[in-house]
């Protein structure tokens, strides 16, 4: 990690540290650039909708002669009212949505929920978003350990090695590996992890605990919740960064 990775890193870290104990994190996986464009929507709302305009709108959800981007500027209008009929009504919707508005009506659903939340509680809520999800209090990364040498391909010794450091660690701060694959030189994982711990130490740990078998795993890691990546472009990156 270079010290301009580090000092955002540390941006990240201090965000985080200042999160309320009340958080919530969006658990499904949804695009980035949609949910840009549904906060986008959000913030060019317009307000003072009757609450007979309001009724039409819960309705329309369920024409199937209404238009999809209607659709979509009605999800994020009922989101924005503190009542939970509205919530209800998206909910509705959200168990049978038109296909193309699913992860949207997702994204209406979860901010309804919040904004009902802050009402009745009297306090501002906070929920986490990113393209891979999360669960619970944990966001999910998608991370790739390299093979220190070009060429090399991780032996079944070595891919268990990496397998149990992994888990050893993430479960020692109550992390969980939800999926590991290998390709040649690279190990491909998901995993959940908790967001106020530290997922920078646990990573060192593995990559020191491995490499005292034979000092074969690359300090440097491709770490990322915004989305998954495919065989070549985790080699097209690698490729490019070694250059």
């Amino acid at each position: 990690m270079n010290m301009e990775e580090d000092n955002i890193y540390r941006k990240i870290q201090e965000a985080i540290s200042s999160l309320p104990e009340n958080f919530s994190i969006l658990e499904e996986q949804i695009d980035v650039e949609l949910q840009m464009e549904y906060f986008n929507f959000r913030q060019n709302l317009q307000s003072g909708y009757t609450q007979k305009k309001i009724l039409q709108f819960q309705k329309d959800l369920s024409d199937p002669a209404v238009s999809l981007e209607s659709k979509k500027n009605i999800l994020v209008i009922l989101a924005s009212q503190e009542k939970v009929k509205t919530f209800r009504a998206i909910e509705k919707y959200a168990c049978n949505p038109d296909p193309e508005l699913r992860q949207w009506s997702i994204l209406a659903l979860q901010e309804s929920r919040m904004v009902i939340q802050s009402s009745l509680l009297d306090e501002q809520q906070v929920y986490i978003s990113t393209g891979l999800g999360g669960k619970g209090q944990k966001l999910r990364y998608f991370v790739v350990f390299i093979g220190r040498e070009n060429g090399m391909k991780y032996s079944s010794v070595q891919s268990k090695i990496i397998q149990t450091e992994l888990e050893f660690a993430l479960k020692k701060h109550n992390g969980t590996l939800e999926e590991i694959n290998f390709h040649d030189n690279l190990a491909v994982t998901v995993l959940l992890f908790p967001v106020k711990a530290d997922l920078q130490s646990v990573f060192i740990e593995v990559i020191r605990e491995c490499n005292q078998y034979g000092d074969f795993v690359d300090p440097d890691i491709i770490i990322t919740n915004v989305k998954t990546m495919s065989i070549d472009e985790i080699k097209d990156f690698v490729s490019r960064k070694n250059k």
